[in-house]
């Protein structure tokens, strides 16, 4: 039959004679053959992947697949095929033959069972071996939800693989996990079967003209980029999706994943990543691209709570509890817009703020990648007497368009003022006949202008290059993971963050706008917003707090006002103790509880004296400065690599020496005691920074530790019980010879050992942080409200 179709195509001259068609012959198989995505898309990419392969060398034949029954699915299925639609550009008649042998190289299959997956093998070789063609490869193409992936997966890996020498292509579609845990879950289940090189993870927006043009672009373009692509001339950018729709009709969908893991930790960040990657020297490498994608990615600053704004339509809670039989006193914290302000630590990006924007129900349905570039220009002559175009003091952009909005086509636009970009002949065009349109206030005369020479659909761009074994068009398992690690820390932030509400389309006005302020951003408007957790308990029902905790001074707080409050109080002692000794002694601990208030100190306190702060650690784990567990690299992180504290002024813990870790014989302890006593005066530091543990202990401290709870030793070795295990540490001899020592307590996690302390006296052995007693100083103890209460 395959040859019959051939033959018939070579008839009207559609192909060039049969012996060249020699390549080998690729299967591809369509799960999910009669649902949504394939309807749409997935069946119109397939005919057009086989208008345009058709003559160059491979055979085809298109096997659909679903759990429905034969007759009824074929009858879906061709119901659908019957539509196919061919490019405008297509001569009819050629149309007419390339569909009708389409549908004669397509069929339905019933995938249910095992024995339905070695039928489909056992046919696609008989069709061969009656054909006398080679098998090139297999495409299957998983349009199914992904908790069917496992069980398809293994059914392809034991019994639907093509024969050596053939290769295998799996094609994915989103959503690849929920956060990172469940993303490495899926990602092993899926490596248990096929290798790296087989899997092709889709996000569609990697096929959109304009997203797709981005690397591009900047290749053909380095000698006007190279100068301009950096902190030093971009101003900011933006990339953004808005929709007019809500989630009518996907609420099950949405209440599980929200607009960030929907669009933001997928589409634009995608987007986001070929702008900020570093240029491999050669684009049309697959294996480059992604290494450069993945230090991308490696060099984000982690997000925190307010990296992000939130809001949610005020008709998506009635939605919920209509469609998923929800009671009318549910409340959903489902966010369905979200403004995040990103930062890039890498050289070229340091301080550039990336803005990620989407949601529904907005005022129109437009997408964006926008590159704002600073203007130091002054025009001294009025804008009448000069070309208004090339103005310099006009804004300077390049404006990835990716669809709808004003233009209702993808495009990339280039201010004139910058410079006029090299485009792929035959691929872009420049539109001359500008219409009056403006795009970002100003009229499209003061861009240059392409469109693409032809409009392709994303799934059409993408299954080719599945077919092309373009891989850098796809997510791999190393980028998948990089995104959700990046992604998680905010999701598990938020999940309780107050949502804005706003009415939806236009009259949302401006209670979405947000702006950045010291790395953060909120909104415009300080209108009041609604909390859509009610149940959770607020400050304001706390009518008396205790004061004192162990005869010491205590400050209680939500743990946003705690820190800042613990902040200003650090910012105030070292103004007082630098105007009377003209330096301030700080030791600061690890852990996670310190992270916010270091992030709090180098973002809001610009009149903090770092340029007579000493800054030392409390304690230390035995590892390398430079790994990620070391409490020197976390301060570095959130800390130091922000704030002008001179170099000789910072003192990590010696813990690595020749070229080994703590090693008692290379005597650290002692190195560093000395270095205290040196620099410190009569080595009572003027601030000591503590956390405590669940078991009591506080530094590396811990119960029954045989060093640093009592004896004369000012620095010790410990072990912790649990890794790394090996620390450094203060001792509490040491530590009480402090100034002033603040104890910072922070988490529901901490409330059973906080209330163990209430009532027990001096017993450091047990209970390490209960042997914290300036001998001279003052101990004052920063709480938050669910360490207090639980």
């Amino acid at each position: 039959m395959l040859r019959r179709v051939l033959c018939t195509v070579l008839f009207v001259g559609a192909l060039p004679s049969l012996a060249e068609v020699s390549q080998g012959h690729i299967s591809v198989v369509l799960l999910g053959a009669t649902g949504d995505l394939a309807k749409k898309y997935l069946w119109q990419g397939l005919f057009q992947l086989y208008m345009d392969q058709v003559s160059n060398g491979h055979s085809f034949t298109f096997h659909g697949a679903a759990l429905t029954a034969l007759e009824p699915g074929q009858r879906l299925m061709f119901d659908v095929l019957k539509k196919l639609a061919c490019p405008p550009d297509e001569p009819p008649n050629r149309c007419a033959v390339l569909k009708d042998q389409f549908l004669k190289l397509s069929q339905y299959h019933q995938l249910k069972t095992a024995e339905n997956y070695t039928a489909l093998n056992r046919e696609i070789e008989t069709l061969l071996r009656q054909e006398g063609l080679k098998e090139a490869g297999r495409i299957f193409y998983f349009s199914v939800p992904p908790f069917a992936y496992t069980e398809i997966a293994r059914h392809i890996n034991s019994s639907c693989r093509p024969p050596p020498g053939a290769w295998l292509r799996v094609v994915l579609e989103k959503p690849f996990g929920h956060d990172l845990e469940s993303a490495q879950q899926l990602a092993a289940e899926l490596t248990s079967f096929f290798r790296e090189e087989e899997m092709y993870r889709v996000d569609h927006y990697l096929g959109k003209q304009a997203v797709a043009h981005i690397l591009p672009f900047r290749d053909q373009n380095r000698q006007f980029l190279d100068p301009i692509w950096n902190r030093h001339h971009v101003e900011r950018v933006e990339v953004v999706l808005k929709e007019t729709v809500d989630a009518k009709g996907r609420t099950s969908f949405y209440e599980q994943y929200g607009v960030i893991r929907d669009v933001l930790q997928n589409h634009l960040t995608e987007a986001l990543m070929f702008l900020t990657m570093e240029l491999p020297a050669n684009v049309s490498k697959a294996e480059e691209v992604l290494q450069c994608k993945l230090q991308a990615f490696q060099s984000l600053r982690g997000l925190e709570k307010n990296s992000a704004v939130l809001g949610q339509y005020q008709a998506y809670a009635s939605q919920v509890q209509e469609e998923l039989q929800k009671p009318q006193d549910y409340i959903s914290t489902t966010p369905t817009f979200a403004g995040v302000l990103i930062h890039s630590d890498s050289l070229r990006w340091e301080g550039v703020p990336f803005l990620l924007t989407s949601g529904k129900a907005l005022d129109e349905r437009v997408g964006y990648v926008r590159v704002l570039f600073k203007n130091r220009a002054y025009c001294t002559q009025r804008e009448t007497l000069r070309d208004a175009g090339h103005s310099q003091c006009k804004a300077k952009q390049i404006i990835f368009y990716i669809g709808h909005g004003a233009l209702n086509t993808p495009a990339v636009l280039v201010s004139r003022n910058l410079f006029k970009p090299v485009m792929p002949e035959g691929g872009w065009r420049e539109v001359v006949a500008l219409s009056d349109l403006h795009v970002f206030g100003q009229p499209l005369s003061d861009y240059y202008v392409y469109s693409p020479a032809k409009e392709r659909d994303a799934y059409s761009i993408l299954i080719s290059n599945i077919y092309h074994g373009r891989k850098d068009f796809f997510i791999t398992t190393e980028n998948l993971l990089a995104s959700w690690g990046f992604w998680t820390p905010l999701l598990e932030s938020i999940a309780h963050q107050p949502l804005r509400l706003y009415p939806g389309g236009v009259e949302n006005q401006h209670l979405l706008d947000f702006e950045m302020a010291s790395g953060e951003v909120a909104f415009t408007l300080a209108e009041p917003v609604e909390l859509l957790n009610p149940s959770r308990v607020m400050p304001s029902d706390y009518k008396s707090i205790q004061s004192r905790f162990r005869q010491n001074p205590l400050v209680s707080a939500w743990s946003e006002e705690l820190i800042s409050q613990l902040a200003s109080d650090i910012e105030e002692t070292a103004h007082r103790t630098v105007a009377r000794s003209g330096q301030f002694h700080l030791a600061l601990s690890g852990g996670s509880s310190p992270v916010v208030l270091f992030q709090r100190l180098a973002r809001h306190h610009y009149a903090f004296p770092w340029e007579h702060t000493h800054i030392w650690l409390v304690d230390e784990r035995c590892v390398p400065l430079t790994d990620t567990e070391s409490n020197f690299f976390s301060l570095h992180k959130h800390l130091l690599h922000n704030v002008r504290v001179p170099y000789f002024n910072i003192h990590p813990m010696p813990v690595h020496l020749n070229q080994r870790l703590c090693v008692e014989e290379d005597r650290g302890t002692e190195l560093y005691a000395k270095e205290i006593v040196a620099l410190v005066a009569n080595a009572s530091f003027d601030l000591v920074l503590l956390g405590v543990g669940i078991d009591g202990h506080t530094a590396s401290l811990f119960p029954q530790s045989e060093n640093g709870l009592e004896g004369a030793q000012a620095v010790v070795l410990t072990e912790s019980p649990v890794k790394p295990h090996q620390r450094m540490s203060l001792s509490l001899p040491l530590i009480n010879k402090a100034r002033q020592v603040f104890v910072l307590v922070l988490g529901k996690g901490k409330h059973d050992i906080f209330t163990l302390l209430s009532r027990v006296g001096q017993q450091p052995r047990k209970w390490p942080v209960s042997g914290v007693s300036p001998s001279s100083g003052q101990l004052v103890w920063y709480v938050d409200y669910e360490a207090l209460f639980g």
